[in-house]
């Protein structure tokens, strides 16, 4: 016969994870560890979701532009939808809708990295 308390420590464990998402959902994105992952992630593609003259005034080497108010064009630009995104604006609020946006038009692997305001590498022009 299994115990009560195994159950009630489980219930904590989901509780405690569930502490820890949400922590997780509040702790601002970090575009340099962002940067970093994507680099080191294979097939990986750097999605800036700014203005076209917000990305022309300077961008993340690499990166493609594909403004948030067009974000059902990536599927031109990335037709794959399991490809990892990593995608950024100037703070990380546009960056955050363009990942609801992507998941809901089935991209798996969408991840805010944040603003480009706390970026401490180059940028291109």
């Amino acid at each position: 016969m299994q115990s009560s308390t195994s159950g009630s420590k489980q219930e904590q464990l989901h509780k405690e994870d569930a502490a820890m998402g949400l922590m997780d959902f509040l702790k601002p994105a970090d575009i340099n560890a962002g940067v970093e992952e994507f680099r080191a992630t294979p097939g990986a593609r750097l999605v800036d979701v700014r203005t076209p003259g917000e990305y022309a005034g300077g961008h993340i080497p690499g990166a493609v532009n594909v403004p948030l108010q067009q974000i059902g064009a990536i599927a031109s630009e990335v037709p794959d939808k399991s490809t990892p995104l990593f995608v950024y604006c100037m703070s990380g609020a546009r960056s955050q809708q363009a990942v609801g946006a992507l998941k809901q038009m089935g991209y798996t692997d969408a991840r805010n990295i944040g603003g480009i305001g706390s970026w401490r590498g180059d940028v291109e022009r």
